[in-house]
């Protein structure tokens, strides 16, 4: 899993897994994926770059996917940008990694959520950064705790990973006015915004943010799937050119034939139609969840609330509350066939309070109360 996470060691989030329950975070239901209109676009543009209409691409992406991306983040997270204002990258890592080779210098201090995305501190750890994990409460990162020499600020406000919940607004604009008084950049990896259940979606710090020190960074793996490789960064008008040259220093550009399937993906309203279907899908598992965490499973779980996201983190209670009890429950549900997380796990202080995190992406609605039950094992009788 992410265990003994170092510098130079790739978290095992995606790889080949075989269980009768998978629980794994961040994957989406690659079945449900819509291929069979997929495949027709990605050929035709297969064929185009087989007449030679396409060559290199621009470093900062295909203009149409550009456009179309910027309306869409326009009207579903009201994220201020233009097509100038994107940058395509593969995803959300090489957002990071670009971001780091043109804010940070060896010695620069980048403070991240704790608990928090591990995969997140490697792009900084390898250019030499200080990556400090800040504690995060009901309301978001705890911004009083952020030190004072902090260049950059790495969050998952819309839906904290891994514990669930927003950053209230109060936060939010906290967040923003030290970011204005230091001088220091925030990145907003805005992950699975698409994907809520209930309330009010979270105003972006993209939106809110009027002196030019938000990025907001986004990828396709969660609403389509991982092996796209495919995602964006919106960066305020200074750093472009930058981005740019680091971008083309890096891989010159993104697979132009997918890019520009993407944009007419999106701009035939295909994109928006899978997320309405994946949203409903993805709403039944969460009830399905919650529900058996708060009912049958409540004397050995306690979900922290949430409404969105392809996940729930439960802290552990009862027989499972002693992380030496859940750590041998996990080994032995994975021995079993149960592929699940501790949020141990995903937390760089291993004194984190005990809880297990069950993504809900890419089990099948009927497995999740079995899965649990062989995760949890079994409930006390009332």
């Amino acid at each position: 899993m992410w265990a003994g996470l170092s510098p130079g060691a790739a978290p095992e989030v995606t790889g080949p897994v075989t269980a009768d329950y998978d629980f794994r975070v961040g994957l989406p239901d690659a079945r449900l994926f819509p291929y069979d209109v997929w495949r027709p676009l990605i050929a035709r543009e297969l064929r185009l770059s087989g007449t030679g209409a396409v060559g290199y691409g621009d470093p900062v992406g295909h203009a149409g996917l550009r456009a179309a991306l910027a309306r869409h983040i326009g009207l579903s997270r009201g994220v201020r940008a233009g097509p100038d204002d994107l940058l395509v990258t593969t995803g959300t890592q090489q957002g990071l990694d670009l971001v780091g080779r043109v804010l940070l210098e060896p010695g620069d201090r980048v403070v991240v959520e704790e608990p928090g995305y591990p995969p997140a501190r490697l792009p900084f750890l390898a250019q030499g950064a200080v990556v400090t994990g800040v504690p995060v409460d009901a309301e978001g990162l705890l911004v009083d705790a952020i030190p004072p020499d902090t260049r950059a600020v790495y969050v998952t406000p819309a839906h904290q990973f891994p514990l669930g919940m927003p950053m209230s607004l109060r936060r939010r604009t906290a967040l923003l006015r030290w970011a204005w008084r230091h001088g220091a950049a925030v990145i907003e990896d805005d992950y699975d915004s698409e994907f809520r259940f209930g309330g009010r979606p979270v105003e972006t710090l993209q939106s809110l943010d009027r002196s030019g020190h938000v990025i907001y960074v986004g990828s396709f793996s969660k609403v389509m799937m991982p092996s796209l490789r495919l995602g964006f960064l919106v960066a305020p008008a200074g750093l472009r050119t930058a981005l740019r040259t680091a971008k083309y220093a890096a891989d010159w550009h993104t697979a132009v034939a997918t890019q520009a399937a993407l944009a007419r993906f999106v701009d035939d309203g295909l994109f928006a139609r899978h997320i309405r279907r994946m949203q409903h899908t993805y709403a039944v598992r969460h009830r399905i969840v919650v529900g058996a965490l708060t009912g049958r499973f409540a004397d050995l779980a306690e979900p922290v609330p949430s409404a969105a996201g392809l996940h729930v983190t439960a802290f552990t209670r009862g027989p499972l509350a002693d992380p030496r009890a859940l750590a041998a429950r996990a080994r032995g549900a994975r021995a079993s066939g149960v592929a699940v997380h501790t949020l141990a796990e995903v937390a760089a202080d291993r004194s984190a309070r005990p809880g297990l995190v069950f993504g809900y992406g890419s089990i099948s609605a009927p497995d999740i109360e079995p899965g649990l039950q062989r995760t949890l094992g079994e409930p006390r009788e009332p």
